[in-house]
């Protein structure tokens, strides 16, 4: 039988939005049909977002994304003011970006596999990825020290990335010079996992909770959202790029409600975008259309934009004609973090 290491040779590297200026290419598909234009009307919706002063940008992030290759794009976003706040799932930003920041790796490898074969390696697969099991087992232990390392209490999902990026910082940096944890860490760029338990922090809780039966740390749900919520209170106008669906695009979306509750006729996103390629007709969330988000009162149809790609294709292009059109320069960052910094700092 193979051994791990003849499996785990080719590094799966991140895209580097910098040095591809697709302007020209984006540009000429809007005189093409299909995906290419609704490509080129989503990546000028988010320059759109990027040029107006008075709006807020949330990125929303599901998928297997950092594992195939982009981090580094949502880096350079946090890096250059593209972004202000970040909602995602767990697997991105702990089991995929912390991961790496430990200085471990993602690699090419192919579905073509016997996967009982993986498993006697510990190797695990995400489609044609591979993975090291034993090293996932030191991202898991990891967030467990830092669990241990905290006050016991109910925490957001948030505060726990914090920690996570004072972690890092504390011992020497991360081992790459992409972590997005580490990024949002020095922008004041806030992070929300909403379903944080289901990652490598889950493992982490338990175990963490499994030696402090009486006394431990836990992730407060309705902190984690009220704290969302207020992002929307202090910026009236938001955009949103979503990649993917699930639990972070409905999170996202849902804020305008819960400040519309908190304060009468808040205004829904006035941006949105999403990369999908999930069907509208089972009626599930992930490919509900932004036209139908806005029956409920969450976005705005003025400039909206679905995007049926997959996304390791489509994000790069949008996010790559944002950076080269260059509006980012004279973008103000928000530093929503320092809205919660302000908060505990009064309290």
């Amino acid at each position: 039988m193979a051994e791990k290491k003849d499996y785990l040779k080719d590094i799966v590297k991140h895209i580097d939005i910098k040095q591809h200026n697709v302007v020209s290419l984006v540009d000429a598909m809007e005189d093409m049909a299909f995906t290419a234009r609704d490509l080129n009307r989503a990546a000028n919706i988010f320059d759109m977002m990027i040029k107006d002063e008075n709006c807020g940008i949330i990125l929303t992030l599901a998928g297997s994304l950092f594992s195939a290759g982009l981090k580094k794009v949502v880096y350079d976003m946090i890096m250059n003011n593209m972004v202000d706040a970040i909602v995602s799932t767990g697997a991105v930003i702990v089991d995929q970006d912390f991961f790496e920041a430990l200085g471990f790796k993602h690699y090419k490898g192919t579905k073509w596999v016997d996967d009982n074969e993986m498993r006697e390696l510990h190797i695990d697969r995400i489609y044609d990825t591979f993975i090291d099991e034993d090293e996932l087992r030191i991202c898991d232990d990891t967030t467990a020290a830092i669990f241990d390392s905290m006050k016991p209490g109910a925490y957001s999902s948030r505060e726990f990335i914090w920690e996570f990026g004072k972690y890092l910082e504390e011992n020497g940096g991360p081992k790459v010079d992409d972590s997005v944890i580490w990024a949002a860490y020095k922008k004041n760029v806030p992070i929300f996992i909403p379903a944080f338990s289901d990652c490598s922090a889950g493992f982490g809780f338990v175990m963490h909770q499994h030696k402090n039966p009486d006394n431990y740390v836990s992730c407060d749900s309705g902190k984690d959202f009220y704290e969302l919520t207020k992002i929307k209170l202090h910026s009236k106008e938001t955009g949103i790029f979503m990649i993917g669906g699930g639990v972070p695009k409905n999170f996202t979306q849902d804020i305008v409600v819960a400040a519309d509750i908190l304060q009468e006729d808040a205004d829904m996103h006035k941006y949105a975008i999403q990369i999908t390629v999930a069907d509208e007709r089972d009626g599930a969330l992930s490919g509900s259309t932004l036209k139908e988000a806005s029956s409920w009162g969450k976005v705005s149809t003025s400039f909206e934009q679905m995007v049926y790609s997959e996304a390791t294709v489509a994000m790069p292009l949008i996010a790559g004609y944002a950076y080269h059109k260059g509006n980012w320069k004279k973008r103000k960052a928000r530093e929503f973090q320092k809205i919660y910094q302000k908060e505990k700092a009064e309290a």
